[in-house]
């Protein structure tokens, strides 16, 4: 029965986005609406082909891919460290948090020239503005799971004889990582914001740089395109991230507000 419900819900979401392709094109090629504005499915298909054949797909996409994949990790391992550190040490969180908080609380955008200027226009400056919006997010997420962690279990540990560095690789880290995968999914998204900032701010390559190139020429198919490739990106990506996160999160069991499983008390 399960599967069957899955089936049905892949089905309806496939006629749905069929449904709004079909009267995307049809309504542009009635001209209900100006199509320069946001061109059409057929439109960008040709582009797609066009923009594969001659070598630039391949290339904007390793480059701003290698900036996001970049900062998705240092932003990742900087972000669990740090969140970890704080939340096991709650002076030294009582002192750094206020001045993470106050930094995340500014607006990337604007600083992105800055960046540009300290790390010039290569990939170093996209990497670190990648990074950096993937740290708060992980940062966050990884302080929280810590002060959420269940006191009993890091008690237990202790009477079994844990030390301090056992209690945190075996309960603190294992008991967090729900709201860790939770920042890094947010993350996942943040890194391309990240790499297209800073290539719309500076570049020469990139989806960011070709975005605002063919903006600039009104070549509408060729932005809907990279945004159709972009949008592919991340539904790869958080497909990947719920396999790993069903992996490592297999021993927690689901939890829903359906009773039809269960029995209810009288």
């Amino acid at each position: 029965m399960e599967d069957k419900s899955k089936y049905i819900i892949i089905i309806i979401r496939i006629l749905l986005i069929g449904a709004f392709i079909l009267a995307w094109e049809l309504s542009a090629r009635a001209r209900l609406y100006n199509p320069l504005f946001t061109s059409y499915p057929s439109e960008i298909l040709k582009d797609l082909i066009e923009f594969y054949t001659s070598g630039d797909l391949v290339k904007h996409t390793s480059v701003t891919l290698r900036e996001a994949f970049t900062g998705l990790f240092y932003g990742t391992v900087f972000g669990i460290v740090i969140g970890l550190i704080l939340g096991q040490f709650e002076t030294l969180g009582k002192i750094l948090l206020p001045i993470i908080t106050a930094i995340h609380g500014i607006p990337q955008l604007t600083l992105a020239p800055v960046y540009i200027l300290w790390f010039g226009l290569g990939l170093t400056s996209k990497i670190f503005l990648a990074a950096l919006m993937v740290f708060f997010n992980v940062f966050f997420s990884t302080y929280a799971g810590v002060h959420n962690v269940e006191p009993k279990l890091i008690e237990s540990a202790i009477l079994l004889g844990a030390g301090k560095v056992q209690t945190l690789i075996h309960v603190v880290l294992p008991s967090s990582l729900p709201f860790i995968l939770s920042g890094i999914r947010v993350g996942v998204g943040s890194s391309l914001v990240g790499a297209i900032i800073g290539e719309y701010i500076g570049a020469s390559a990139g989806f960011g740089w070709m975005i605002a190139y063919a903006s600039s020429f009104f070549n509408i198919a060729r932005v809907m395109s990279c945004i159709l490739i972009l949008l592919l990106v991340g539904i790869f990506l958080n497909f990947s991230l719920d396999k790993i996160e069903n992996y490592l999160l297999r021993w927690r069991a689901p939890t829903n507000l359906s009773m039809k499983h269960g029995k209810t008390v009288q």
